[in-house]
């Protein structure tokens, strides 16, 4: 004999909702539906299951018996059809910023594995990765991690090199490379910085560790308009080294070095998703991922910690 489940779940959702009116709404079908599915269910296992009163539908000794049986068939079930809509909707993947490193190290992934559909998300960084990731409505973000985030899966991903940004009338402008210890002193312009990301406390650390004066005074009115403010003034700037900013003619990006800072990135996943793309991209960010070099990289204390830990699996 072959259960029907269409039957088992009108019996749980009785189960669920007490009343056979309240069950049927939630499962879209008629009341007079519902009372048939459970009759067929009741005639096929040669038992009553539940009996009707003012008060609801109360389970008979035998209904009890079986209802964990019924929520373990609707539970598989619907892991089931979870998993092949999955395996048919696009991965969704928070990269921050479609201009941020992050959107390369996607697109490194999806030259090894093309018959994978992404769908690029952008946002607030951790602080809405957070609740997205749990929620599922993201299957994976890229951002700056210096905790564990509780429920969630955190992977070294790139540590990206910050380059200064000036103008070409800057004193620094004809220099192949900088070191960071030549800004002491000095303030970069960092409008983007907003009060409370993980990028605005990287940026104070960087400030504090070799005495550069962060400017976050705005408003940040996007890319191109920092871009121009840079090549019209003689302020300077830190930008990653991946950035995709806008080309001016008038402004030149140059690497700094002795040590190198560098911008921790990290992949945060939920471990209870099941998209199959995601384990691949998990894979590629690992075997891609080169560890940090203290003998000529610089990270915040926090992030050094973390970043030298290896994959956390929590």
């Amino acid at each position: 004999m072959d259960l029907d489940l269409a039957a088992v779940r009108a019996f749980f959702a009785v189960t669920e909702d007490r009343y056979f009116s309240e069950a049927a709404a939630a499962l879209g079908i008629s009341q007079q539906a519902v009372s048939k599915r459970i009759a067929k269910l009741e005639s096929d296992l040669g038992m009553r299951l539940l009996s009707r009163s003012r008060t609801g539908a109360e389970l008979t000794e035998d209904g009890k018996a079986f209802l964990p049986h019924a929520r373990a068939l609707v539970n598989a079930a619907d892991q089931a059809l979870s998993l092949l809509r999955d395996r048919r909707r696009a991965l969704r993947v928070d990269v921050l910023d479609t201009r941020t490193a992050a959107i390369d190290l996607v697109q490194g992934f999806y030259e090894t594995a093309r018959e994978a559909d992404i769908e690029i998300i952008t946002s607030d960084g951790l602080r809405s990765a957070r609740d997205t990731l749990t929620r599922g409505t993201v299957d994976a973000a890229f951002c700056r991690v210096t905790a564990t985030v509780e429920g969630l899966v955190r992977i070294p991903a790139y540590l990206e090199p910050v380059h200064l940004l000036v103008s070409r009338g800057h004193p620094l402008a004809e220099r192949r490379q900088v070191e960071i210890t030549q800004l002491a002193g000095t303030t970069v312009w960092m409008p983007g910085n907003a009060a409370g990301s993980e990028w605005a406390e990287y940026h104070c650390y960087l400030g504090a560790a070799f005495g550069i004066g962060i400017d976050a005074s705005g408003p940040n009115f996007g890319y191109e308009h920092f871009v121009n403010e840079v090549a019209a003034g003689e302020q300077a700037s830190l930008v990653g080294e991946r950035s995709r900013l806008p080309w001016h003619p008038d402004t030149v990006q140059i690497p700094l070095v002795d040590p190198v800072p560098v911008y921790p990135w990290s992949l945060l996943h939920h471990p209870r998703n099941r998209h199959p793309a995601l384990q691949l991209l998990v894979r590629h960010i690992t075997n891609s991922h080169r560890p940090f070099d203290p003998r000529r990289q610089w990270l915040p204390d926090p992030d050094r910690a973390l970043f030298t830990a290896g994959p956390e699996h929590r």
